[in-house]
């Protein structure tokens, strides 16, 4: 009898799950496409209900009778967007709606006030950096202090992939890594919870138990097996927040190895050889026990290539593409900032805005999609740089996510960057390394098992360096440049909108799939 383990990631715009043999082998995969609600500007939310855990059931019941005959299932984990909140009351049911990531800036008061509070040295000494939208903190005291009836009525809270475990198991227990991205409330220093900063956010509300990304938590209840189809007292391990997870699958292990995910958001995570404390990135617990790992993101991504996708029309994936591929490498001087929902690194501004430059009468729609894609690149090389400053050139670039399908959008990143990158000839995402994660925890492989081939290589065009170079300069300079003005529309924005949002544009369900 043969081994399988069970893999299962929400996303942003999906949620993917996998079933894999303990050499690394997919037996069957699957998705679900959802949408995040844009309620209000700086929110974003998502119904933790349907597209966490009813996509978990939808999936799980799909493909566990694909399991082969002859072959057992022998654990399930799973991966998540985050760090993500929700509430959650003593029938472990979600108390609204979860509040996502960095994506979602409603706290920025808190942001500001926990800031001033506890001061900016001591932050970094604890915390590994600042805090920002991507806190999870922040995010708690807004709760506390603006949805009195749900915190009063909450047994504890959850992350994304905790919410899971807490309903395949009825256990709450949070791994490392996510609460290392819950500043003020963790230690990374003693790997623990700060229990005196996280008084004055959470006030008497548990603290989840904390345990390791690869523990095997609990087993699935009957209940949840009824509703799953998964085999009751199954093995569940915690799992992890999604970028992370995906690193992972994609042999990301190492001091120095980086890894860039080209999804709803761009994001990178380095591994670093101990505890570095290097802001504007975030330091936090890696997913191997005892690391530690620099990461910064983006704000837009893939949710920009859905944005031009519905804006011109509808064309697909395919059609953008190839029109973009038909325009010179400069969009022939259209540039895009592409701080549609703010941004995270380097600016940490939830009130900036996106601004389209350059535009005349001669651009088309493939203009505007080149110029995303630069755009995207360009924020992206910001990135990078940063990581380079903390420490030092890393090897060739680990690309995963959706939006390393197509190519193009690789070898503009490739070009802009100017770094080479590697595409694993596995790309079905996070999912993947929840597997793997669920493998190493009922002692499948051993613990530092890599499942990653090597597929394609993208190199940068030499030739383009200078254009790259200048128009590096120029991006540069947009964002300080229309601050204020941005700042006043904003202020037109947030008090003209008074009615709920409908959602991310439809296109979002596959967002970046062939960029």
């Amino acid at each position: 009898m043969g081994d399988v383990v069970l893999g299962v990631d929400i996303g942003t715009s999906s949620s993917k799950a996998v079933l894999v043999r303990p050499d690394g082998e997919v037996v069957a995969s699957s998705s679900r496409a959802h949408r995040m609600s844009l309620p209000r500007p700086g929110w974003a939310e998502m119904d933790a209900e349907v597209d966490w855990w009813g996509d978990v059931v939808a999936l799980c019941r799909e493909l566990v009778p694909l399991v082969p005959p002859g072959d057992r299932l022998s654990a399930v984990c799973p991966s998540g967007i985050g760090p993500c909140l929700v509430l959650v009351g003593d029938d472990g049911r979600a108390l609204g709606p979860a509040v996502l990531y960095g994506v979602d800036s409603r706290a920025s008061a808190e942001v500001d006030e926990l800031g001033e509070m506890l001061g900016p040295a001591a932050l970094e000494e604890r915390c590994g950096s600042g805090l920002s939208s991507q806190a999870l903190g922040p995010k708690l005291l807004w709760a506390r202090r603006r949805r009195p009836e749900a915190w009063a009525r909450a047994r504890t809270w959850h992350g994304c992939s905790s919410f899971v475990v807490q309903r395949l198991t009825g256990v709450d227990a949070l791994d490392h890594h996510t609460a290392s991205q819950c500043a003020p409330l963790y230690d990374l220093r003693s790997r623990g919870w700060s229990e005196d900063w996280a008084v004055d956010v959470v006030g008497d509300l548990p603290l989840p138990r904390l345990v390791a990304p690869d523990d095997v938590v609990g087993a699935v209840t009957a209940s949840a097996s009824a509703l799953t189809g998964l085999p009751e007292d199954l093995p569940v391990v915690a799992g992890a927040v999604d970028a992370w997870v995906e690193a992972l699958g994609a042999g990301v292990r190492r001091p120095g190895d980086l890894m860039l995910m080209y999804g709803s958001t761009s994001f990178a995570v380095q591994v670093s050889p101990g505890l570095r404390r290097r802001p504007p990135l975030w330091a936090t617990c890696g997913l191997d026990e005892g690391t530690y790992t620099l990461s910064g993101g983006t704000a837009t991504a893939g949710s920009l290539t859905a944005w031009v996708q519905d804006l011109t029309g509808g064309a697909s994936f395919e059609e953008l593409v190839r029109e973009a591929a038909g325009i010179a490498p400069g969009a022939d001087g259209l540039l895009v900032l592409p701080y549609l929902a703010g941004e995270r690194t380097p600016v940490f501004d939830p009130r900036a805005r996106g601004v389209v430059a350059g535009l005349t009468l001669r651009h088309g729609r493939g203009h505007l999609y080149r110029a995303a894609l630069e755009g995207i690149a360009l924020g992206v090389a910001q990135v990078l740089d940063l990581f380079d400053d903390a420490a030092g050139a890393s090897r060739p670039v680990v690309a995963v996510g959706g939006g390393t399908r197509g190519g193009l959008w690789t070898q503009i990143t490739s070009d802009v960057t100017g770094r080479a990158q590697v595409v694993p000839e596995e790309a079905i995402g996070a999912s993947y390394g929840a597997a793997l994660l669920a493998a190493e925890g009922v002692g499948l492989v051993p613990r530092g098992t890599d499942w990653s081939r090597p597929g394609r290589l993208v190199e940068p065009d030499p030739a383009l360096r200078g254009l790259y170079d200048d128009l590096a300069g120029a991006f540069a300079s947009l964002y300080p440049a229309t601050r204020e003005a941005v700042g006043v529309l904003a202020d037109v924005d947030e008090s003209g909108s008074t009615q709920p949002g409908a959602g991310v544009p439809a296109g979002a369900r596959e967002l970046g799939r062939l960029a």
